[in-house]
């Protein structure tokens, strides 16, 4: 005998309430107590229920799926922020279609097509390709993460200017008078670029040069320390670095270290970001830390307000605290 479908007035039936109570728990609508909702959840248990997804996507217009398009996982910070962002949209019960761009504004492009096509709620990006047309000619909510991506689309971001101040100053007070800074291309727009205006205000305040070594994200491990060799050859006196993040501070000591340089007493590191996995493989580093898991669920938060057609802001800028270490 063909088994018999389990409908909704089924599920109203067994658990004693309306066929509109048993929507209303299905769709997270209006108010109601947790007696009924787990009387409904019950029912459904018992009966074997499995709500029609598709029609009450249609229904309710919604996949209830965000896309977030980031550069790597291969990176402290971008590991733990997407890892946050998918903890907090799970728990506001949202799937999570992740793509990592590889700073490929092709790839990126890509992406964007497939989870357009998708059908997705929303976006979170991160990603630092420039003049991607898709993030303009799309009324989907989005929200950036420490990306300028267009005048419309609202940025999470750490107070990087208030980051770069802290660190430059701890060079400074440690009698650093010869302090290099690393940072993306001037020309890339990102919130980035505040952590060099801060540095650079510092050093003309002091009256010291202030030199900033340009370092894509994106360039391979090898292409960095060619970099920073160049910048111990060229630069010989220098006895501070602020790094615009831990991974390319790693480095830097790695090849400090491979040149003779003791830290600290000849050369002083201070890097940024401060990620979890950084301060458990790498604690001596001192660190400007961003509130990356504040930084995600306020991503969330801003996003869901966009989706339900809420009004939002246009920027949050989160504070950043100094970690002490032994490096600086």
């Amino acid at each position: 005998m063909k088994k018999q479908t389990v409908k909704l007035e089924d599920v109203a039936a067994a658990a004693g309430v309306s066929k509109t109570t048993v929507s209303r728990v299905l769709n997270n609508r209006g108010y109601l107590s947790q007696t009924t909702i787990k009387k409904v959840h019950q029912a459904m248990a018992e009966l074997h229920y499995r709500p029609n997804v598709i029609a009450r996507q249609l229904y309710q217009q919604r996949t209830n799926l965000v896309g977030l398009v980031f550069p790597t996982v291969d990176n402290p910070f971008f590991a733990q922020l997407e890892a946050q962002l998918d903890r907090e949209l799970y728990r506001r019960g949202y799937r999570v279609l992740m793509g990592n761009s590889q700073n490929n504004p092709q790839r990126e492009e890509a992406y964007l097509r497939q989870l357009l096509n998708g059908q997705v709620d929303g976006l979170i990006v991160g990603a630092h390709n420039e003049g991607i047309e898709q993030y303009r000619d799309t009324t989907l909510p989005i929200v950036s993460i420490e990306r300028w991506v267009s005048k419309d689309i609202p940025v999470v971001a750490a107070d990087n200017y208030a980051g770069g101040t802290l660190a430059t100053e701890r060079l400074l007070a440690a009698g650093c008078q010869h302090i290099i800074h690393t940072n993306y291309p001037h020309d890339l727009p990102s919130p980035n670029l505040e952590r060099r205006r801060a540095y650079e205000e510092l050093m003309r305040k002091y009256h010291r040069p202030a030199v900033t070594y340009e370092v894509n994200f994106d360039s391979s491990v090898e292409e960095k320390l060619v970099i920073f060799n160049q910048l111990f050859d060229k630069h010989p006196e220098v006895d501070g670095i602020f790094a615009d993040n831990d991974t390319n501070a790693s480095l830097i000591m790695r090849v400090a270290r491979e040149r003779g340089r003791q830290i600290p007493r000849d050369l002083r590191v201070v890097g940024f970001d401060g990620a979890n996995m950084t301060r458990t493989l790498l604690p001596e580093l001192t660190t400007i830390q961003q509130p990356i898991d504040q930084m995600a669920s306020t991503a969330v938060e801003l996003l869901q307000k966009r989706i339900t057609g809420k009004k939002t802001v246009g920027t949050v800028q989160l504070p950043v605290k100094l970690i002490a270490g032994t490096t600086a």
